[in-house]
């Protein structure tokens, strides 16, 4: 987060803003002791009334994390800066042509500033006190011009054929040996408020930083309603109230009109509220142009006619009174930006709000469709292993399959070796692979597990010769104890974007198949001895596949049931993202808190 702090401020003073940063980091709050600030008991410069809100307008900008480029942002720095200097900014303010630089130099008694009779001033140019004349221009490329004199203004300070400023230069000063100046003033002389919007921008920032405002009127123009009301949204609806008017080019009026027209602008400025010293007036009569020339002949009488030295003596007075008082106008600047950022605060506050909860909602609806399509991918998987096991055990493939291997065994006396290594494997596979997928259902969609896929083996048929079987016809066999083999599977899969889910223990009733009454297929029988296995073995692959089909069916149906059952979107959880977002809404709401209470503060209410 970018801090916004001043590199020109007081190292001394006591920094607010950090230590409300500190603050909320150590215990999520942002705490300022406002009486102890603004009751004078805080170290702070230039005016402790001043300096808690100038902390905390910082302190808002950083949270909001406004841009660089945000106006808003321009406006509470440049104010913040201005505000801990002891300077007394005077700056000239009107449209072009109305002889705002030929009036500074009527001030400074020298051709300091370019002056044409066309729209000049392209960039604000600030006066300051230096032993010689000398201009300073510092432009983007961090490139810093200094030459001696003005004529430097001209390449760089005026408007270009197509009325537009330089946008490669970031400040322009001039350094001028006059005592008004050495006294800890600062002139500015600001472009023109009628021509481009670009140019508008930069005079409204720099208007903010001036502690007292020369607004420049045209006597052969009166004002009308619209243009006060424009007057007043650039100045006094933004906390600028020390303002005198200044009526030029009167020496080119009748006598009489000149009469009428001061009586109409005097009006005009009555109707400005004015916070000057007491007994100067806010209205001021300068002809600009003869001024100057009288200034530069050093013709005292003529500089009279012309109304400067009346201007001049208005200008020390505020100046003494500002430098011994402080600015009045500085509080209700910052009062006012407090209160546009106090705006900005809540209207981010419900930005942040929906975000989290836009972030929650589509985590939990991209968790709804994950497991959409992981139902999709394991209904499908399911349903392919069980017809693959199905198709496997239909009678006619295993026959094809395992019918001669299971003749043979039997002949050979090893059938159930056969049974151990060949079918039951091969059962215990497609068992598996089908398990497999309900068992991930079961973990992904955190369900408890079906009843097993379980059956029991047919029991092993006992062959016996023709001698054997005549005995047998009178001392009957005894039905063989029935070889039950369970199957089942019990495994713990980790499955879907590595998340281990555990194991599980399969369990619960089975599907068994009736013990085989093998001592009527042992009956006597007039075939061959060969034929006679082939019939056993064919017989036995029979009970097989209806015992399995059974089974498969009924855990098939359980299965699905259990796989298609209707998703639900799980509540909603707070991801990595709204995380983030809920501790930038924490410290927007804590940095609104202390501004609210700054600004409800007695002694700010009270501006």
């Amino acid at each position: 987060m970018d801090l916004l702090l001043n590199n020109d401020r007081n190292t001394n003073s006591v920094d607010l803003f950090e230590i409300g940063i500190r603050s909320f980091m150590c215990t999520g709050k942002i705490h300022i002791n406002w009486a102890e600030v603004f009751h004078g008991r805080a170290r702070m410069n230039p005016q402790d009334n001043d300096a808690g809100l100038i902390h905390t307008l910082q302190m808002a900008v950083g949270v909001l994390e406004l841009a660089e480029t945000a106006e808003l942002r321009r406006q509470v720095l440049r104010v913040c800066n201005q505000a801990r200097t002891t300077t007394v900014r005077i700056a000239v303010f009107g449209p072009f042509n109305y002889g705002k630089s030929t009036l500074l130099n009527a001030l400074l008694g020298e051709k300091a500033l370019p002056i044409d009779l066309i729209p000049t001033t392209g960039a604000a140019i600030r006066l300051r006190y230096g032993p010689q004349l000398q201009t300073r221009i510092c432009l983007t490329n961090s490139q810093e011009i200094i030459e001696e004199g003005t004529d430097v203004l001209k390449q760089y300070a005026i408007l270009d054929d197509q009325r537009r400023m330089r946008e490669d230069v970031i400040s322009v000063e001039v350094s001028c040996p006059h005592p008004l100046l050495q006294t800890g003033v600062e002139l500015l002389d600001l472009p023109g408020t009628n021509d481009r919007e670009a140019q508008d921008v930069l005079i409204k920032e720099q208007l903010l930083t001036a502690d007292l405002v020369i607004q420049m009127l045209d006597g052969r123009k009166l004002m009308t309603l619209g243009e006060r009301e424009h007057l007043r949204d650039w100045l006094l609806d933004r906390g600028i109230e020390s303002v005198i008017f200044v009526v030029n080019f009167l020496n080119l009026l009748e006598p009489d009109d000149q009469k009428q027209v001061m009586n109409r602008m005097r009006f005009v400025a009555e109707s400005f509220r004015s916070q000057l010293p007491p007994g100067i007036s806010n209205l001021y009569r300068v002809d600009a142009l003869p001024a100057l020339r009288a200034r530069l002949k050093g013709d005292i009488a003529a500089a009279q006619s012309a109304g400067l030295p009346m201007l001049e003596s208005a200008l020390h007075t505020i100046v003494q009174t500002y430098q011994t008082q402080g600015p009045p106008q500085q509080s209700q600047r910052l009062v006012a930006l407090a209160k546009q950022l106090q705006q900005a605060l809540i209207q981010k506050i419900e930005t942040v709000k929906a975000t989290v909860q836009t972030d929650v909602q589509n985590s939990a609806q991209q968790r709804l469709e994950i497991k959409q399509r992981a139902q999709t991918l394991i209904i499908k998987g399911f349903r392919e292993s069980v017809t693959e096991t199905r198709n496997w055990l239909d009678l006619p493939t295993l026959l094809r399959y395992y019918e001669t291997e299971a003749q043979v065994a039997l002949q050979q006396q090893r059938f159930p070796a056969w049974l151990t290594q060949t079918l039951k494997p091969k059962w215990l596979g497609h068992q598996r692979q089908i398990v497999a997928w309900v068992h991930k259902a079961c973990e992904f969609f955190n369900q408890p597990r079906p009843v097993e896929l379980w059956f029991a083996f047919p029991s092993q048929p006992e062959m016996a010769s023709q001698s054997q079987n005549q005995t047998s016809s009178t001392n009957p066999t005894q039905p063989q104890e029935e070889e039950m083999t369970s199957v089942a599977i019990a495994t713990g899969l980790g499955w879907l974007m590595g998340d281990p889910l555990g194991a599980a223990i399969l369990g619960g009733a089975g599907y068994v198949v009736n013990q085989l009454d093998w001592s009527a297929v042992n009956a006597p029988s007039p075939v061959a001895e060969d034929e006679q296995y082939r019939q056993f073995a064919q017989y036995y692959l029979g009970q097989f596949s209806s015992a399995a089909l059974t089974a498969l069916q009924n855990y098939e149906q359980t299965a699905e049931q259990l796989i298609l059952a209707p998703l639900v979107a799980a509540p909603a959880e707070p991801t990595k993202s709204s995380y983030h977002h809920q501790q930038h809404l924490t410290l927007l709401q804590n940095t609104l808190a202390t501004l609210t209470e700054a600004l409800e503060t007695p002694s700010i209410r009270e501006i």
